[in-house]
Protein backbone atom coordinates (compact mmCIF):
# COMPACT_ATOMS: atom_id res chain seq x y z
CA UNK A 1 0.00 0.00 0.00
CA UNK A 2 3.01 2.13 0.90
CA UNK A 3 4.58 1.88 -2.77
CA UNK A 4 1.38 2.55 -4.11
CA UNK A 5 1.30 5.50 -2.44
CA UNK A 6 4.62 6.74 -3.70
CA UNK A 7 4.51 5.87 -6.70
CA UNK A 8 1.31 7.83 -7.47
CA UNK A 9 3.06 10.96 -5.67
CA UNK A 10 5.92 10.22 -8.26
CA UNK A 11 3.47 10.22 -10.82
CA UNK A 12 1.64 13.13 -10.13
CA UNK A 13 4.90 14.88 -9.61
CA UNK A 14 5.87 13.88 -13.37
CA UNK A 15 2.06 14.56 -14.91
CA UNK A 16 2.18 17.85 -12.72
CA UNK A 17 5.31 19.21 -14.45
CA UNK A 18 3.37 17.61 -18.30
CA UNK A 19 0.08 19.37 -17.36
CA UNK A 20 2.24 22.86 -17.04
CA UNK A 21 4.54 22.11 -20.09
CA UNK A 22 0.92 21.13 -21.77
CA UNK A 23 -0.51 24.38 -20.43
CA UNK A 24 1.61 26.67 -21.62
CA UNK A 25 2.35 25.29 -24.64
CA UNK A 26 -1.40 25.62 -25.89
CA UNK A 27 -1.90 28.83 -24.39
CA UNK A 28 0.73 29.97 -26.43
CA UNK A 29 -0.55 28.54 -29.46
CA UNK A 30 -3.91 29.08 -29.59
CA UNK A 31 -4.17 32.52 -27.42
CA UNK A 32 -0.49 33.82 -29.60
CA UNK A 33 0.05 35.34 -26.13
CA UNK A 34 1.46 34.46 -22.15
CA UNK A 35 -1.50 34.28 -20.09
CA UNK A 36 -0.51 33.12 -16.20
CA UNK A 37 -4.16 33.75 -15.39
CA UNK A 38 -5.22 31.08 -17.74
CA UNK A 39 -2.24 28.58 -16.83
CA UNK A 40 -3.14 28.81 -13.34
CA UNK A 41 -6.64 28.47 -13.96
CA UNK A 42 -5.95 25.60 -16.13
CA UNK A 43 -3.08 23.77 -14.14
CA UNK A 44 -5.10 24.42 -10.38
CA UNK A 45 -6.32 21.81 -8.10
CA UNK A 46 -9.52 23.71 -7.83
CA UNK A 47 -10.03 22.74 -11.75
CA UNK A 48 -8.46 19.46 -11.68
CA UNK A 49 -10.73 19.04 -8.61
CA UNK A 50 -13.77 18.93 -10.88
CA UNK A 51 -12.36 15.73 -12.61
CA UNK A 52 -11.83 13.76 -9.37
CA UNK A 53 -8.79 14.32 -6.71
CA UNK A 54 -5.99 16.49 -7.69
CA UNK A 55 -2.90 14.05 -6.96
CA UNK A 56 -4.88 10.82 -9.27
CA UNK A 57 -5.61 13.28 -12.10
CA UNK A 58 -1.71 14.67 -12.65
CA UNK A 59 -0.80 10.48 -11.61
CA UNK A 60 -2.93 9.30 -14.76
CA UNK A 61 -0.64 12.41 -16.60
CA UNK A 62 2.73 10.81 -15.67
CA UNK A 63 1.48 7.17 -16.19
CA UNK A 64 0.56 8.21 -19.57
CA UNK A 65 4.00 9.91 -20.02
CA UNK A 66 5.68 6.90 -18.36
CA UNK A 67 4.53 4.62 -20.64
CA UNK A 68 4.12 6.17 -23.79
CA UNK A 69 5.93 9.55 -23.95
CA UNK A 70 5.03 13.37 -24.17
CA UNK A 71 3.11 12.95 -27.36
CA UNK A 72 0.94 10.68 -26.05
CA UNK A 73 0.31 12.20 -22.84
CA UNK A 74 -0.07 15.52 -24.46
CA UNK A 75 -3.09 14.21 -26.49
CA UNK A 76 -4.17 12.48 -22.90
CA UNK A 77 -4.77 15.92 -21.89
CA UNK A 78 -6.03 17.63 -24.80
CA UNK A 79 -8.91 14.90 -25.35
CA UNK A 80 -9.66 14.00 -21.59
CA UNK A 81 -9.18 17.58 -19.39
CA UNK A 82 -9.34 19.92 -22.16
CA UNK A 83 -12.80 20.25 -23.19
CA UNK A 84 -13.90 20.45 -19.59
CA UNK A 85 -11.38 23.49 -19.19
CA UNK A 86 -12.80 24.64 -22.55
CA UNK A 87 -16.31 24.28 -21.33
CA UNK A 88 -15.33 25.97 -17.56
CA UNK A 89 -13.62 28.92 -19.96
CA UNK A 90 -17.43 28.95 -21.46
CA UNK A 91 -18.67 29.53 -18.47
CA UNK A 92 -16.48 32.38 -16.78
CA UNK A 93 -16.23 34.31 -19.88
CA UNK A 94 -20.18 34.46 -19.93
CA UNK A 95 -20.11 35.79 -15.82
CA UNK A 96 -17.20 37.96 -16.62
CA UNK A 97 -19.18 39.16 -19.43
CA UNK A 98 -22.83 39.72 -17.51
CA UNK A 99 -20.64 41.95 -14.62
CA UNK A 100 -19.39 43.97 -17.25
CA UNK A 101 -23.30 44.42 -19.42
CA UNK A 102 -24.63 45.03 -15.37
CA UNK A 103 -21.96 48.12 -14.85
CA UNK A 104 -23.34 49.68 -18.27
Amino acid sequence: MKRNSRLEKEQAWIGDAVLGLFSRTWILKNKNELDAEMFSRMTSNHFLNSMGQPTRVEAEIGKVYNQKGLEKSFEYIEFKILPLFLKQEKKINRIKKGKKDAKV
